[in-house]
């Protein structure tokens, strides 16, 4: 009973934290004090307790420096003029027939590139929206498109804070699970590109605005050496670099590109990589403000407080009739229809990725190393399901800014193919990847 409680007042603070506006965090801080008291109700002096928290931060801290430097790399690549040339040569090549589908793919590249659906979505995504617009597509289904291609790249890049959170916590090598979300993802993607590729054809746009190349070209010095830091970013993690090397060079290359090119000065440099990108005026380079680590501080945060939960919930085995019943459940429909449903519970509830992820993970741990599962199973499930599961939901924060950033209404989530297509495929060909006794397959 006394779990129960906490369990209400956490979810009645995040509520009352999504209702009012304010930061989640402070739910979450209400939740590790609901919590720590549910400990002590149960015997455990708070020191221990202190411990054990803290123990479950030490696990997180390699998550929480990937992120640090994902924050740099969001900003090193806006002020190199590395997204802004991926997107001026993308609008070079469209074709009236072409332009959902080029929207589709170079969302995809960009995503998977940086790593961040966020970063993509309110600069490449509001770029493209601005096309639709003037020429003539439905923003609706232009939106669903860039939902797809941002959601594709959160979900497999090896530099995304989403996949190297569920590495992270699950214990599994993030290379591994990229190559792994690569294969049970390919269906669903070539589907999406036969969808889109038809959706294109019916969207045609009407015209390319002159005017917003004419902008880039004003705003940015448009040199090939802008690609760079997103060449070593795609390349050498293929190359088996680890990922927080790749990343490095890539900042490096990118601070390079910003001085020597796009003429930002060394000072202006370190002071965009921490409190982010601000362009001069408010023309087009205002489209790319953000970035840096000041935008991933909230995230941290969550992971910090979130994993001191898992730390007291492992220690003190709080959740341990709740994950009995999950493993009878397993049993009776399977892992992964466990997984689903849990996920759309946790996502209507606590309406975050990062949250969503770090709760699915401390209640199905068990259930699937005791019924014969792994971690690597549960991570490609956690995958295939709560990433994107949790930013399908309409009132989550994954829809909500994404289309803020763009403009449009959840109407355009019927558009989202690739989101809903991976995990309905993955419930079918699991089979291929894992050797799982379903009663229901």
């Amino acid at each position: 009973m006394d779990l129960l409680i906490a369990f209400l007042v956490f979810v009645g603070c995040m509520f009352a934290a999504l209702i009012k506006g304010f930061s989640t965090v402070i739910a979450l801080l209400v939740g590790l004090v609901c919590f720590v008291l549910v400990g002590m109700h149960r015997g455990y002096p708070l020191k221990d307790l202190t411990a054990m928290g803290t123990k479950g931060i030490r696990d997180s801290l390699i998550v929480i420096e990937v992120m640090a430097v994902i924050g740099f790399v969001t900003a090193i690549w806006r002020m190199s003029g590395t997204i802004t040339i991926f997107v001026y040569y993308g609008m070079k090549v469209i074709t009236p027939p072409l332009f959902l589908i080029i929207t589709f793919l170079l969302s995809c590249l960009l995503s998977y590139a940086l790593g961040t659906s966020f970063g993509v979505a309110g600069t490449v995504g509001v770029i493209f929206m601005t096309l639709a617009r003037s020429g003539g597509v439905d923003p609706v289904v232009t939106a669903g498109v860039i939902m797809s291609g941002i959601y594709f790249g959160d979900r497999c890049s090896p530099v995304s804070s989403s996949a190297n959170l569920v590495a992270g916590v699950t214990g599994t090598e993030i290379f591994n699970n990229v190559k792994l979300m690569m294969r049970t993802g390919m269906v669903p993607l070539i589907v999406s590109i036969i969808i889109y590729t038809g959706l294109s054809l019916r969207h045609p746009i009407s015209h390319v605005d002159q005017e917003l190349v004419t902008s880039f070209e004003e705003s940015f010095n448009l040199s090939l050496w802008a690609f760079v830091p997103a060449v070593l970013m795609i390349l050498l993690p293929l190359l088996h670099v680890s990922v927080m090397k790749a990343m490095g060079f890539s900042i490096l290359s990118g601070a390079l590109v910003a001085w020597l090119v796009q003429g930002v000065p060394i000072p202006d440099i370190l002071k965009f990589c921490v409190l982010g990108y601000q362009a001069q005026g408010e023309g087009l380079g205002a489209i790319l403000n953000g970035g840096g680590l000041s935008s991933m501080v909230e995230v941290v945060l969550i992971v910090i407080i979130s994993s001191s939960y898992s730390g007291i919930f492992n220690e003190t085995h709080m959740l341990e009739s709740l994950q009995a019943q999950l493993s009878r459940a397993c049993t009776r429909i399977g892992r992964f229809s466990v997984i689903v449903i849990l996920s759309i519970v946790t996502s209507m509830i606590f309406c975050n990725q990062t949250i969503t992820t770090l709760m699915c993970n401390d209640l199905l741990e068990k259930p699937y190393l005791d019924g014969g599962g792994s971690r690597q199973e549960l991570a490609i499930d956690m995958e295939n399901s709560v990433i994107l599961i949790a930013c399908t939901i309409p009132w989550t924060i994954g829809v909500m800014v994404p289309l803020s950033f763009m403009g449009v209404g959840v109407e355009s989530m019927l558009y989202a193919f690739y989101m809903f297509l991976v995990p309905v495929w993955y419930w079918f060909a699991k089979r291929k990847w894992f050797n799982e006794k379903e009663k229901s397959a």
